[in-house]
């Protein structure tokens, strides 16, 4: 696929997800922008004397002060700047709501000019930004030293959608996961980029059973959603298979949450969550069955390296008591040593 292409693909796809709508996402990138022009200040002055031969002075008056103030009066106006307008209306519309929405286009382009290659390019930046717009920015090839620092550094402050998401470890796994996708529909996500080995977080829905996606471990971030009928049927589905190395049950009923526990078997269990059995170091990880041998956490993890022998040292002279053991045998010493040899709370033995 092309590169141009594939980048315009990528960015339609994070518009469409609606997470550039929100105040709190564009307020975050704006002040990214913020960080980028404060935390690299130095390095735009010299790139703007290379480009231009503007001095110190300039560059800061003419350049980065200007875009500064541009994101500073959009972080303090954003919210208003969002809100639906009110317009006057006229008799016949008196008892309704006519009001002015400000939308995002959803992709726009940016393209620079040399002669204020910084301020020229970042101003209509914070503008694209706090409008909810994702952006694919083209500054001028003549000012070279700029366009490289907007190209390189600037990238680092602002969301190019899923660099917190994590990549696939390598082809091979990507392969097979993008070929888990073909299973059931595709209600959430679905999307995926080979040349990043990237796969967005996806859900599928009507999945079956036999379906590859429920035959083995995913490794990967795919969620299949298979439609039970009861909580009876949802237990009788985790019991008829292998015991899973964790089991997450999610209810606003705790009497289902602890239903669920009770009927099951798992390696670990948590209600309500996931994951999070696994930051306690006073509870073991590990599975059970197939899902695994042993556990480890804190503890656990000395123990279970550990061969946990049996040991116990008697003291010499005892030979008296001991004689109860041998024979000849009798009703009253077969009573004797059964009282001794049962589980006390004691620390000494008889024998």
């Amino acid at each position: 696929m092309d590169p141009f292409e594939d980048t315009l693909r990528r960015l339609r796809e994070a518009f469409h997800t609606g997470r550039t709508r929100s105040a709190e996402f564009r307020a975050a990138q704006l002040r990214g922008l913020g960080r980028f022009l404060q935390e690299n200040k130095q390095l735009l002055h010299d790139a703007l004397a290379q480009d231009l031969h503007k001095s110190a002075f300039e560059s800061e008056l003419s350049e980065v002060a200007i875009s500064q103030g541009e994101i500073t009066l959009a972080l303090r106006n954003l919210r208003a700047w969002m809100k639906d307008e009110r317009v006057p209306k006229n008799l016949a519309t008196q008892l309704d709501s006519a009001f002015i929405r400000k939308e995002p286009f959803g992709l726009v382009l940016i393209i620079a000019p040399w002669n204020y290659p910084l301020n020229l390019t970042l101003v209509p930046l914070v503008g694209a930004l706090a409008a909810g717009n994702c952006v694919v920015l083209k500054p001028s090839e003549i000012s070279k030293s700029i366009e490289k620092v907007l190209a390189e550094v600037l990238p680092r402050y602002l969301d190019e959608s899923s660099p917190n998401l994590g990549r696939i470890i390598n082809q091979k796994q990507f392969q097979r996961l993008r070929a888990l996708l073909g299973c059931g529909h595709v209600a959430i996500g679905g999307q995926s980029d080979e040349s990043d080995r990237y796969i967005a977080p996806t859900v599928l829905v009507d999945v079956q059973e036999t379906e590859p996606v429920m035959q083995e471990e995913i490794f990967g971030p795919i969620l299949p959603i298979l439609n039970v009928r009861s909580v009876d049927e949802a237990i009788e589905f985790i019991n008829r298979r292998e015991k899973p190395l964790a089991l997450y049950a999610f209810s606003n009923s705790s009497q289902v949450v602890k239903r669920v526990l009770t009927q099951t078997s798992s390696g670990g269990f948590c209600g309500n969550d996931g994951f999070m059995h696994m930051t306690l170091a006073s509870l073991p990880f590990g599975g059970v069955g197939a899902s695994g041998v042993g556990r480890y956490h804190g503890k656990f993890s000395f123990d279970t390296f550990s061969h946990h022998r049996a040991c116990l040292l008697r003291r010499p002279g005892m030979e008296k008591l001991n004689a109860l053991r041998y024979p000849p045998h009798s009703p009253r010493r077969l009573r004797v040593l059964l009282v001794a040899m049962e589980a006390r709370g004691c620390s000494c033995t008889l024998l």
